[in-house]
């Protein structure tokens, strides 16, 4: 299979080093040094157990027309960059190139295929003025859901923190023979790779969390573990989302654990900090809106009050305006 990878970060080099290393034809979209890395020495991969994997053969390419038309286009960027990436991501279009979001948050597509009474709609909040929906053409899209944690240690070197599993899903529902040659594909790679007849709802459950835990950890410097076992903070988290429950319950989607059950996990993944909070660290755009504002639209979309989202939505908003303003960064630091 012909498979671009966009965004040849810590998630798009697992998968693409895993991929080419399984005799896929993958290519990456890069940038100053990681496509001179890629071009030159592959991609490493520093695996769970520590043992290392190099990829070698596949190619990097900082315009996309160099890679041509692809059977399937992982995307592995953040929502918001989304946008950056048009019109030129066309150039990797055939008739029947895939393009699988592997982004977090609601995606740009949600309604498309949607049984009932909002089928089509757009989301502001992801996709101002529909442009993503216009240029992406949605029968090509494919949703997932990226369980994994992996870390990019140096242009071209990926360290795999844990996990191995890309839930994947048509926004129909349907079990089409293109979803089970991608699964097929990932999983000769060594990923876990379902098919879910319901990817909205396997989205919905990693958003839970990262619609309340990650807005929280920007604003308080807290990691899962401080947000989960201080009373008062895990008592927001529950309440941002009991509101996040009921909004999509009432867009259909059924939640397979409880809300204990997964705040549990939250806290057992320890000191963690959240990658929004990793972001306001280091001064980079946070991932606000597919993650909190989406839900505040969806809300507002289903007639469902949502203060708790929208407060913290609103304080989280100012921080990161503030941060873009300054253009700086902001991190607790220990008075010695």
């Amino acid at each position: 299979m012909k498979i671009c990878i966009v965004g040849a970060g810590a998630i798009g080099g697992y998968l693409g080093a895993k991929l080419a290393l399984a005799g896929e034809d993958v290519s990456f979209i890069a940038r100053n040094k990681n496509l001179q890395a890629i071009n030159a020495h592959g991609f490493k991969l520093i695996n769970e157990d520590g043992s290392e994997q190099v990829a070698q053969g596949m190619r990097a390419v900082q315009h996309y027309a160099d890679a041509g038309p692809q059977d399937a286009v992982l995307l592995t960027v953040k929502a918001h960059q989304v946008k950056d990436l048009l019109p030129d991501l066309r150039a990797l279009f055939g008739p029947d190139t895939m393009v699988v979001t592997m982004i977090n948050g609601i995606p740009w597509w949600y309604f498309h295929q949607l049984p009932g009474e909002f089928e089509g709609r757009g989301l502001e909040s992801v996709d101002p003025g529909g442009v993503l929906a216009a240029q992406i053409e949605p029968q090509r899209v494919i949703g997932s859901v990226v369980y994994p944690a992996a870390e990019l240690l140096a242009p071209g070197v990926v360290k795999v923190i844990e996990g191995n599993r890309f839930t994947l899903g048509e926004p129909s529902g349907e079990r089409t023979p293109r979803l089970e040659a991608l699964s097929q594909a990932l999983m000769s790679a060594g990923f876990k790779a379902p098919i879910s007849r319901d990817i909205r709802s396997e989205i919905w459950v990693k958003l839970w969390g990262n619609l309340s835990f990650n807005p929280i950890s920007a604003l308080t410097h807290a990691t899962l573990e401080d947000i989960c076992t201080f009373p008062e903070s895990r008592a927001l988290a529950s309440a941002m989302m009991l509101e996040a429950r009921t909004v999509a319950e009432k867009l259909g989607v059924r939640f397979k654990i409880s809300l204990e059950q997964r705040i549990a996990g939250a806290q057992a993944v320890g000191a963690h900090k959240t990658s929004m909070l990793q972001d306001v660290e280091a001064g980079r755009a946070l991932e606000l809106d597919a993650l909190v504002g989406s839900v505040v639209e969806l809300g507002r979309i289903t007639g469902t009050p949502t203060p708790s989202i929208e407060a913290i939505y609103a304080a989280t908003r100012l921080l990161a305006h503030n941060l873009a303003k300054q253009q700086a960064r902001l991190a607790i630091q220990p008075i010695h």
